[in-house]
């Protein structure tokens, strides 16, 4: 089992920046992925950016250039730093962690960015 964590969401007004974090706990060695997705009210859940074990991110054309995903091996922890923040960037965000066994999903975190 594999346990995700995420915190760092907030309010934020447009052009500001947020710092969410995703801590990961329990099989650490089968995750082959940590992703970043959202959701905002009536949309459905989308792809931010990920990051996999051998460190090769990936990002959505809506927020490359203004967020970056990294991660730090000793703490277990990957981040999503967002800059740039629009009003569009308003959503829940999730963590997934993608297994050998199956994907993991975190309680997810609100954002929210006033214009």
């Amino acid at each position: 089992q594999v346990q995700l964590v995420e915190s760092g969401g907030g309010v934020v007004q447009a052009g500001g920046s947020l710092r969410l974090s995703c801590a990961v706990s329990g099989s650490i060695r089968s995750i082959k992925a940590i992703g970043w997705y959202r959701q905002a009210p009536g949309n459905q859940r989308e792809l931010v950016a990920t990051i996999t074990s051998g460190g090769t991110t990936n990002y959505a054309d809506s927020v490359k250039g203004r967020f970056t995903i990294s991660r730090d091996n000793v703490n277990y922890t990957v981040y999503l730093q967002m800059n740039r923040l629009k009003p569009e960037d308003t959503a829940v965000y999730y963590c997934k962690g993608e297994g050998l066994w199956g994907d993991y999903w975190g309680q997810g975190t609100q954002v929210t960015v006033s214009s």
